[in-house]
């Protein structure tokens, strides 16, 4: 079995990722195709950040795939509910492993370019392949709806409020937080 890893070990890992003497890496993507979905036109589902590739390659060697969820936040705007997949997304058969968040939000504009804040609080299933596009599309609304009903439980409330997501966000190299440079 997978090792779970709290809010804390997650977050600690995010800011050690990101704790050079020069900064953070530039892990803004090259252009609006590099920050939403390939196929967001294709199954109808709302733009969608994929993380890079360096942030990807960093993850636990021991974290699964599958999808997962939990609280975002986009530059110093209001927390959102999210789910994400990390993995091979099968039914592409994309060569790379990725890792992309949908924000269960409506928003007037995409978000390239801006900073992204995600607190995983939860694990629904594995990653597996779909037969169908149908198919897929349904898992995919399915996940949604599952999300928005394990965040509305105390226990994952109480984690919307938590310091990492509170904190203002500054797209300056200098910033602190919890002592680690972003």
């Amino acid at each position: 079995m997978a090792k779970r890893y709290s809010l804390e070990e997650t977050l600690d890992f995010i800011l050690d990722q990101s704790d050079s003497e020069e900064g953070p890496e530039n892990t803004e993507p090259d252009s609006p195709e590099d920050f939403t979905t390939d196929t967001e036109d294709e199954i109808s589902i709302p733009i969608s950040a994929n993380f890079p590739e360096s942030v990807v390659d960093n993850l636990p060697a021991d974290i699964s795939t599958g999808i997962y969820y939990g609280w975002a936040r986009v530059d110093n705007g209001d927390i959102h509910k999210m789910v994400m997949s990390i993995g091979w997304n099968p039914y592409y058969k994309n060569t790379k492993k990725s890792m992309e968040t949908h924000v269960i939000h409506t928003f007037k504009e995409d978000f390239y370019g801006r900073i992204l804040s995600v607190a995983m609080v939860g694990y629904i299933r594995p990653e597996r392949g779909f037969k169908s596009l149908d198919e897929l599309i349904a898992a995919i609304h399915s996940d949604i709806e599952e999300v928005k009903i394990k965040l509305d439980l105390p226990e994952h409330l109480k984690l919307k409020e938590q310091h990492f997501l509170k904190t203002p966000v500054s797209t300056t190299a200098n910033q602190i937080l919890n002592g680690h440079r972003l």
